[in-house]
């Protein structure tokens, strides 16, 4: 019998989902000191963030569709056994390549918070599903947004290293908090872990709204990725702040995560097709709105505001659309959508870091409305 999907049990998933994915997210205001702790080119030191992003998306495709095949608590043990490990090597690391791949890995394990999308969206009955997801994602972006704020003031304080011993031992005592008040789930695919693999494959050619929804979100998270990856530079060069300033644009962005939750009980009641239209003009503005102010505090607080706010409203509406069908798949179908958007994630890394030496602030700008524009053009184009 398939457990109630408790608030209690929600709000658990919710925080834990925050607090595992800001594990991705703590490097992006420590680039800087990075890069001088080492000696190295920013360009370099962008590989930091890459490879956790690139780790994360195969987190998603060897890890997440084992939550259709065996429970979801053994999968738990052995996954966090590896982030802390993961999370103390990259504290200790001696050389920008050690801590490369340890990132990595720290990217790999920490992909189990999407073992609880589908989790939320399995347990809640149909007119409960979009709330649910909402809930558990606002958890998830507020750790995403979040984790800059706490490492980029910790980093400047205290040194880029104490962010990832702090962090080994709260996910010590996160595990043992999800052992004791997860619900076990145990699913019943039949066949191998190679067969469940090949499976991931026939949901991504079968299901063309799975695609299209896939391609949305990569986009998106591309040009977020393309910011956050240079907005650290832009503060040093432009403003002369460090990496304090860069984190707290994080608290931002937290105003526009908390619509997570409304915009989940929005796609239980209006059209998806507006929502995901306004979220990619949403997101057109906001990078118009961020090359004009290279040079302007106030513009480009209005622009992360905005530009959380259209990402979390797309990719709250991805999700409901794809887990909408096909119930015994939804990790399966999560792997596809999600590989896909933390593919995009990277590619926005490489991308950005690239426009911003030869263009500067000018140049991410400007990639930032070609791949928003995207989203929308593919959509319009596709969505029949």
């Amino acid at each position: 019998m398939t457990p109630k999907l408790t608030n209690s049990t929600l709000y658990l998933m919710s925080i834990s989902a925050g607090l595992i994915v800001a594990n991705l997210y703590y490097n992006q205001p420590l680039l800087h000191e990075i890069a001088q702790d080492y000696g190295v080119s920013e360009a370099a030191v962008s590989n930091v963030a890459l490879s956790t992003q690139i780790g994360y998306a195969f987190g998603l495709l060897f890890i997440i569709p084992l939550g259709d095949k065996i429970s979801n608590h053994r999968i738990l043990k052995l996954d966090f056994l590896l982030m802390v490990l993961s999370l103390l090597a990259a504290a200790t690391s001696t050389s920008l390549l050690l801590l490369i791949i340890s990132s990595f890995v720290i990217g790999f394990t920490s992909s189990i918070p999407q073992l609880f999308v589908p989790m939320a969206a399995q347990l809640s009955d149909d007119k409960g599903r979009g709330r649910a997801i909402g809930i558990v994602m606002s958890g998830l972006l507020i750790g995403i947004l979040g984790s800059r704020v706490i490492s980029g003031f910790v980093g400047e304080q205290f040194g880029w290293r104490i962010i990832y011993y702090a962090a080994s031992i709260l996910m010590v005592f996160l595990f043992f908090i999800l052992n004791a008040k997860l619900p076990k789930l145990n699913p019943h695919f039949p066949g191998s872990y190679g067969s469940l693999l090949k499976s991931i494959l026939h949901y991504f050619k079968t299901e063309p709204s799975l695609r299209l929804a896939s391609l949305r979100g990569a986009l998106a998270f591309a040009g977020l990725s393309a910011f956050w990856t240079t907005l650290v530079f832009l503060m040093e060069d432009n403003f002369g702040y460090g990496s304090t300033i860069s984190g707290l644009f994080g608290l931002l962005g937290i105003a526009g995560a908390l619509g997570a939750t409304v915009v989940g009980k929005l796609n239980d009641k209006i059209n998806k097709d507006k929502i995901i239209i306004f979220s990619a003009v949403l997101l057109i503005v906001s990078w118009v709105i961020f090359l004009v102010s290279g040079n302007s505090i106030f513009g480009l607080v209005v622009g992360v505001i905005l530009i959380d706010l259209g990402l979390q409203a797309l990719h709250i509406t991805n999700q409901n659309i794809i887990f909408a069908k096909n119930p015994e798949g939804r990790n399966r179908i999560n792997t596809v959508y999600m590989v896909s958007f933390f593919i995009g994630g990277g590619l926005g890394t490489i991308l950005g870091a690239l426009a911003w030496q030869h263009y500067q602030w000018v140049g991410v700008s400007t990639l930032g409305i070609v791949l928003s524009a995207l989203i929308l053009v593919s959509h319009l184009s596709f969505r029949k």
